[in-house]
């Protein structure tokens, strides 16, 4: 009997869209957070280590060691575990699962579009707070709707797009390396005053590890447009590119969707009061997003990620056509 080997990249692959459609389908039925215990721990060690009478210094070196407290050990068991495991590809799919994101917004923010369009705003908000750092209660329906494709344009670049791209390049350790990094930052966010220096260093890693995947979200954003205003896109959206930042991709989102994004946000500082920020705004002269957009929103985040896997099964074909090639050249 012949052995059937896979490359690298396309064992990556057979894994990454197991886990798509395992999560997919008991996303369907329940809505679970497998990093609900580590979200606590993030809290606790923040409120112990993170001290407003400390200067600015000493909370960005603390911020930055309460990383390396983490990440290190757990990423070394992590590791160390690995030898132990009989089955790989169980292994590689456990801690997939676990770094990639919840598969249920797409349906969230049908029950958000459902509820405005019913006026029922107060079920709106209630439905988008769990999801977004920012205060909901001032909101109107266009800030809602607003808010609500921002939400699920960053929550699938960041626990989605960036966690399956860095799985497919560097595999399972990385993936839930980022994604441990990422509930750090959104624990310990910088838009909040007490965490301003605290949380310096973690925002920092994330932008940085999810730089490249963003581009090429991005990238093929901009692909989608050529036809359209594909010239004009580039042109408005190019000064971004090598930002550390996702303004890119929420500019590109917006000139997509001929909406208005950014603006001015309110959050919620607890003792330290209302924090009010006034974010860029992105493609300022367009309208302000209506109910259907959101509906819009969720089509065209599902177009690039099908468009991105159909990309990615293509290279893992090439891939496996080029090994051949060179076994049956070598007989």
């Amino acid at each position: 009997m012949t052995e059937i080997s896979l490359s690298t990249f396309s064992y990556n692959l057979l894994v990454l869209l197991t886990v798509i459609a395992s999560k997919a389908l008991i996303s369907h039925f329940i809505h679970h957070e497998p990093l609900r215990v580590f979200q606590l721990y993030c809290d606790k060690l923040s409120n112990k280590v993170n001290k407003s009478t400390n200067s600015q210094q000493q909370q960005t070196i603390a911020g930055l060691i309460a990383i390396l407290v983490t990440l290190t050990p757990i990423v070394i068991i992590l590791w160390l575990f690995e030898s132990f495991i009989a089955v790989d590809f169980l292994w590689q799919f456990l801690l997939l699962y676990i770094a990639i994101g919840s598969f249920g917004l797409k349906k969230i923010n049908e029950n958000i579009a459902k509820a405005l369009i019913a006026k029922q705003n107060y079920a709106a908000k209630q439905t988008l707070t769990p999801w977004v750092l920012r205060e909901t209660e001032p909101l109107s329906s266009l800030g809602l709707s607003k808010t609500c494709i921002e939400m699920l344009l960053l929550r699938t670049l960041q626990q989605g797009y960036t966690v399956a791209f860095i799985f497919m390049l560097a595999g399972p350790l990385a993936a839930i390396g980022f994604r441990l990094l990422l509930e750090m930052h959104y624990c310990w966010n910088t838009k909040l005053l007490k965490f301003n220096q605290f949380g310096f260093y973690s925002k920092y890693f994330v932008n940085l590890m999810q730089w490249l995947p963003v581009r090429v979200f991005s990238l093929l954003l901009l692909f989608i447009s050529i036809g359209k205003n594909f010239v004009l896109f580039w042109r408005l959206s190019k000064g971004h590119f090598f930002q550390l930042d996702n303004n890119i991709a929420i500019l590109l989102f917006a000139l997509n969707l001929e909406i208005k994004l950014g603006g001015v946000a309110i959050y919620n500082d607890g003792e330290q009061g209302k924090n009010k920020l006034r974010k860029t705004n992105f493609n300022d002269l367009a309208r302000q997003p209506q109910i259907t957009d959101i509906i819009h929103a969720n089509n065209k985040v599902n177009t690039i990620i099908w468009f991105s896997l159909l990309l990615v099964i293509c290279i893992a074909i090439s891939i496996e056509l080029v090994l051949a090639n060179i076994v049956i050249t070598n007989i």
